[in-house]
């Protein structure tokens, strides 16, 4: 009898151990996906992410499996902007969520991961409305998970909503209240990485604004935690000598021993008072250095605008004078070409904020009328043709203009006889389209491919090209609430990607 109950709770004793065991196995899709994702292989990642979460979701793991849809729904998005196919995983993440047995608070944390993964597709959509409605329900299911860390993490994601979309004294208050939070709980290293990495998001956005406002928070929170921890390490310090001192009343009442944890004591305070005035010493060089970068920093700013503005007026001086010179010598064609280039790349920046204008327009009707106007461009035997839908698009008909001509002429320019010029129209998403014009011949460096939208890199002569046409092209982009790209992937010649959003 004892030995069947002995081998009965031994079989119930490695069950339990064995369920346990399968709960913290990370599956075979998990390992690979991390493997793929660290080497690149974006596609390769996201589906391997996407099966894990369906594993881990037959299995019962819902944390796991949610964790995995969301990096999967964040690869759609954030590498290749298949927002159609993102919003359609999370639907799946959150049925799974739904459909399990977990509490109120845990279905609320894990319901706050998918609805943050929404929040980041409207910020980079743009969509103030629908991100502030996602933001509102992350409050909700951040109550009622009751989790520290998703109240922390809340903040910072306010934050960033509101510095995104040009609320600065919002984001500035939500901002404090974190960084306060974080500091009173003397978790200075969190602070420090918050602000770090609201920096890093601003820079890599080209979000000025948030790199400045984040910047200057932190400097002025630099200076005042440096004291913050000076003031605990000396308290700690005399929190260890009064415990010692403690110690040593209630253990030993030998007059000698006294005597030598005396003299050891005001050894500590001299060494403890050194480290102060070190300490000192160190903060006040640190304190005037920030300052004295902060004032170099303001500095240079104002230098760029007055340099902007200087640039701006003498091109606005010499027009009337340029005009009056005969255009058919090349050089003044190139300084009067140079002059209003100028002139066009300040405008767009100073307005940058300002809503440009859309019409509806025949998408084939469009792009023929576009491709007209260079086929006496092309070299010998170079075929121009489009391949576009038959449908109509709202555009703002001046600016995209401008930019696929100067694509469509640049490509007429480069391309061998022989050769091939291609114009293309992609319908992405409910809210997204893409014009693309690629050419064949030879590939532009990868090293290179940042610079060509950059104004200024490189002094050249005028009469073969100023070097303005793409960065005002990537201005025009941008005032559109859209972005111009070389294609990596493209690798039979160049292709250029407008990618417009409605």
């Amino acid at each position: 009898m004892n030995k069947k109950v002995f081998i009965f709770l031994g079989s119930m004793l490695f069950c339990c151990a064995f369920v346990i065991a399968q709960e913290n196995v990370i599956n075979d899709f998990h390992q690979r996906a991390e493997t793929e994702q660290k080497s690149g292989n974006v596609a390769a990642a996201r589906y391997n992410f996407i099966r894990a979460f369906e594993d881990y979701a037959n299995k019962g793991q819902i944390k796991s499996s949610v964790e995995c849809g969301v990096k999967a729904t964040e690869l759609y998005y954030s590498k290749e902007n298949f927002y159609k196919e993102a919003f359609e995983l999370l639907h799946r993440v959150e049925y799974v969520i739904t459909s399990s047995k977990q509490s109120a608070a845990s279905k609320a944390a894990l319901r706050y991961l998918v609805t943050n993964q929404r929040l980041q597709m409207y910020m980079k959509l743009r969509k103030s409305d629908s991100a502030k409605a996602q933001l509102d329900i992350m409050e909700g299911l951040a109550k009622t998970a009751n989790d520290e860390a998703l109240n922390n993490d809340l903040l910072y994601t306010k934050t960033i909503y509101y510095y995104t979309f040009g609320q600065n004294e919002k984001g500035d208050a939500v901002f404090k209240e974190m960084a306060g939070k974080l500091t009173a709980q003397k978790e200075y290293d969190k602070v420090e990485d918050v602000y770090k990495t609201l920096i890093s998001n601003g820079r890599r956005s080209n979000n000025a604004n948030i790199v400045h406002k984040a910047y200057q928070s932190y400097v002025v929170w630099k200076d005042s935690v440096s004291a913050l921890k000076t003031a605990d390490e000396i308290g700690a310090l005399k929190q260890q000598i009064a415990e010692n001192e403690e110690i040593i009343s209630e253990k030993d009442s030998s007059l000698a021993t006294r005597s030598g944890i005396i003299t050891a004591l005001c050894i500590l305070a001299v060494a403890l008072a050194g480290t102060i005035v070190v300490g000192a010493v160190v903060l006040m060089r640190v304190i005037f250095l920030n300052r004295r970068y902060k004032k170099m920093l303001k500095t240079a700013n104002e230098n760029n605008a007055l340099k902007a503005m200087f640039i701006n007026n003498i091109s606005a001086q010499m027009e009337p004078t340029l005009q009056k010179l005969n255009p058919q010598i090349p050089e003044v064609k190139a300084l009067q070409d140079f002059s209003r280039h100028i002139q066009t790349l300040s405008t767009l920046e100073t307005t940058m904020d300002e809503k440009v204008e859309v019409e509806e327009v025949q998408i084939p009707k469009f792009c023929e009328g576009l491709l007209e106007q260079v086929r006496g461009r092309v070299k010998t035997n170079v075929t121009v043709h489009s391949d576009v839908p038959n449908m109509t698009t709202h555009i703002n008909v001046e600016y995209v203009s401008h930019v696929l001509l100067h694509l469509l002429r640049n490509a007429a320019k480069y391309t061998p006889e022989g050769g091939r010029v291609t114009l293309e129209y992609k319908k992405r998403s409910a809210h997204k389209c893409q014009f693309l014009v690629s050419n064949t011949g030879e590939v532009i460096p990868e090293e290179k491919r940042e610079d060509v939208f950059k104004p200024f890199l490189e002094l050249k002569d005028l009469t073969t090209g100023d070097g303005l046409g793409l960065p005002i092209c990537k201005q025009m982009a941008l005032k559109m609430n859209g972005d111009l790209e070389i294609d990596p992937e493209y690798t039979r010649g160049t292709r250029f990607v407008l990618s417009l959003y409605e």
